[in-house]
């Protein structure tokens, strides 16, 4: 390579350069003068319950579309099979529904807003697909039932891998919707998904505490989440636990023409139920996407990067740099 090509190389890799600083700095909004020391993005495992997800929905799809074929010896599970190809498209919705519940109930990285409304719609569309065919189910009592006109059939297996595909292309785009920066003067959340938009920028000197939560995938492949404390709540999540509030039992009151062992019997059924539905809430922390670096790799270098900018920017270490400038002047 001669010496103009090489000029040439260096020259177009610094207008590279520039030109992905230019974008950065445009995309988490930085001050004049403040530089970027460590971006960060979820792992390709992040997610993977997302990922695992799509595998469900393709597989219920798949159970229902083989599901006048399938045969058990288990009496229990021929029943069942009985009832999902007697009418299949009120048991597939029913099977869809719960597991949308479900999922939004454990409340893990899968039970995003967004998630959920896509399982409504996987749920539903048989129904709305074949709404002719509904209606005559529906109607059948009647001398002329509303519908069968129209003939649209609900082919689980198509649908099964579009919505599969459609899934994980809309994870894998959530999954690069969130970028974290550590700057010169502060720690950057960015989150861009759809028509959502979060920014957050923390400065260092109002973190309290830097927590590292590895879990047992996240040891084998390498990632961790990185969670910042602030003094004003940043990380910290309130949860309830138990059930939601205690349920007065009908005849459990007590009345006048009670006797001393029925006031017993109550107050101690009372106390039961009072037990059974107890709630408490409990301060915790719950990772987040938004607020905190999410499965990253390489989460030891940002963590101690964090620790560093903390330290210099902390207000002991202005007190010492003052105290050491002040002793300086004086000697001189």
């Amino acid at each position: 390579m001669s010496e103009g090509e090489s000029t040439q190389g260096v020259k177009a890799s610094e207008e590279l350069e520039s030109k992905n600083a230019e974008s950065l700095s445009k995309k988490f909004r930085l001050i004049p003068g403040e530089e970027i020391h460590l971006t960060k993005k979820p792992s390709t495992f992040a997610f993977v319950g997302m990922y695992a997800l799509a595998a469900l929905i393709l597989f219920i799809h798949l159970l229902f579309a083989r599901v006048d074929n399938l045969q058990s010896e288990n009496l229990l599970v021929d029943i069942t099979l009985s009832i999902m190809g007697f009418s299949e498209l009120f048991s597939f919705t029913l099977v869809m529904l719960f597991i949308t519940w479900l999922n939004r109930l454990l409340n893990t990285s899968t039970s995003g807003r967004w998630i959920s409304l896509f399982l409504l719609l996987v749920s539903f569309s048989p129904l709305i697909i074949q709404i002719d065919k509904v209606a005559e189910q529906a109607t059948f009592f009647l001398d002329e039932p509303i519908g069968g006109n129209f003939n649209f059939e609900y082919n689980y297996t198509i649908f099964g891998m579009i919505y599969a595909t459609v899934f994980v292309l809309m994870t894998f785009y959530y999954q690069n919707s969130f970028h974290y920066a550590i700057t010169s003067d502060a720690v950057i959340f960015e989150h861009s998904f759809l028509l959502s938009r979060s920014h957050r920028r923390i400065l260092f000197d109002r973190i309290s505490e830097v927590i590292v939560e590895r879990t047992p995938v996240g040891t084998v492949f390498g990632y961790a989440t990185v969670s910042i404390l602030t003094d004003s709540g940043v990380g910290i999540v309130d949860e309830s636990m138990g059930a939601a509030g205690a349920v007065n039992m009908p005849g459990s009151a007590d009345s006048a023409d009670d006797t001393v062992a029925d006031q017993a019997k109550k107050s101690l059924l009372r106390s039961f139920v009072g037990i059974l539905t107890y709630q408490r809430t409990i301060r915790t922390v719950r990772p987040d996407p938004k607020h905190c670096f999410y499965s990253i790799r390489d989460w030891d270098k940002c963590k101690m990067l964090l620790n560093e900018m903390h330290k210099k920017h902390s207000q002991s270490n202005l007190l010492s740099d003052l105290k050491d400038s002040i002793t300086a002047n004086n000697d001189d």
